[in-house]
């Protein structure tokens, strides 16, 4: 290296331990250090008729969930679910909790994994990555899903007395469930293929963790919402249908409740927000320091 670059690297890196220091970078890195960045598939803003999650009651008995024109703003979505072997990156740092999955040398999702764990492998991998990471809503997950939504299947509950093709569809539908052959051997990301927006796998065998909390609705007699209380301590999954279960269930088939066969596996993937100025500053800064780090030796 010429005298004047070294003089120069070693300036900027004098220059840059002052904002090292404040925002806690240093000149090895804090964890395993994720080479390959994830793809993710860009989501367009959407409007979607949208059947909202939860319990819902009129004149207090069981009605079916109202179905609402959402618009969703654009969003970025991994294309594939968190893999298992992401996920281990997470625990060898010390992170997160091992999952609950068998070992494998295949390239398989992480499932046995709770709400808990989900949200401790989103802000480690944030952390990791100097951005935001984050689940994505459960109408963020639908919009993402396009025509392999599930939502909710038919309840017993929202038969309509004057549409009997509700109760028909209604049974089918759990006719079809039963004499699907159980399938819980997680298969390698990829297995389902893409769906018309470029997703991977949604809809398998592998159920995933949203943000958007349980919620016991009251309907007024026109249909219309007259009250709601969220239940945090209860998550929403989307897969080939809705579920529900509580934070700390890694285990589909153990608790919770849903519509419809239990969960068969459960896992996640995560939603990249938009990184504002201060953090985009703060990954120049990191990547300036490394480079100034790497030109002294």
């Amino acid at each position: 290296m010429h005298l004047h670059l070294y003089e120069a690297a070693v300036g900027a890196a004098a220059a840059l331990a002052l904002p090292a220091a404040i925002i806690g970078i240093s000149g090895e890195p804090r964890g395993p250090s994720l080479h390959e960045v994830r793809p993710t598939v860009a989501i367009v803003e959407t409007v979607l008729d949208y059947p909202l999650p939860g319990e819902f009651l009129a004149g207090g008995t069981p009605a079916a969930a109202p179905v609402e024109n959402r618009a969703v703003p654009a969003f970025h979505v991994m294309k594939q679910q968190v893999s298992l072997a992401d996920y281990g990156l997470c625990v060898a740092d010390g992170a997160c909790d091992p999952a609950d999955a068998a070992p494998t040398g295949a390239d398989v999702p992480v499932t046995g994994v709770s709400f808990l764990d989900a949200e401790a492998y989103a802000r480690w991998y944030s952390k990791a990555r100097g951005q935001t990471w984050r689940l994505p809503s459960a109408v963020e997950a639908a919009a993402a899903a396009a025509e392999r939504f599930g939502g909710e299947s038919f309840s017993a509950a929202a038969d309509d007395a004057a549409n009997p093709s509700v109760r028909w569809l209604r049974r089918y539908r759990e006719e079809a469930a039963v004499k699907r052959p159980a399938d819980p051997e997680p298969k390698p990301r990829g297995h389902y293929g893409p769906n018309t927006r470029g997703i991977e796998d949604f809809g398998g065998n592998v159920w995933e963790w949203t943000s958007t909390c349980y919620a016991r609705t009251t309907l007024a007699a026109d249909g219309s919402i007259e009250s709601v209380t969220d239940n945090c301590g209860v998550h929403v999954l989307e897969g080939r249908h809705r579920a529900y279960m509580s934070n700390f269930v890694r285990d589909g088939k153990s608790g919770g409740c849903a519509v419809g066969t239990p969960p068969e596996n459960l896992g996640f993937r995560l939603v990249r927000d938009e990184d504002s100025m201060i953090a985009r500053a703060r990954n120049w800064l990191r990547g300036a320091f490394r480079s100034a780090m790497a030109d002294t030796v």
